[in-house]
């Protein structure tokens, strides 16, 4: 069983930062696509940053790159998501994905429950 914990969520200002962390348990191989994606209400969910495997290969969509910064610890089974410089427009349900053998919501196998990220002024 695959079993996806997201954390690190909360209520910022702009221009602030926050830590997400996705603990991944129950995978049977090593080799596969980690992704965070995020829902605003009434909106459709869309892909963030994915690291796709385990060379360190990585995605991040158009609207975050340069602000966020995946990485992982091997040792700890940990993902993260660094978020810097948020904008109110970053706010959203941030949900972890694992096995995404692509970069995109319909691609993704296994479903961790979300976490909120909320952003001010």
């Amino acid at each position: 069983e695959v079993q996806l914990q997201a954390s690190g969520g909360g209520l910022v200002q702009a221009g602030g930062s926050l830590r997400l962390s996705c603990q991944v348990s129950g995978f049977t191989s090593d080799d596969y696509g980690i992704g965070w994606f995020r829902q605003a209400p009434g909106a459709e969910r869309e892909g963030v940053s994915c690291i796709m495997d385990l060379d360190g290969a990585t995605h991040y969509g158009d609207s975050v790159n340069g602000r966020f910064t995946i990485s992982s610890d091997s040792a700890k089974n940990v993902v993260y998501l660094q978020m810097n410089n948020l904008k109110p427009e970053d706010t959203a349900e941030y949900f972890c994905a694992a096995r995404c053998f692509a970069c995109s919501r319909y691609a993704c196998h296994h479903w961790g429950r979300g976490t909120l990220v909320t952003v001010s002024s």
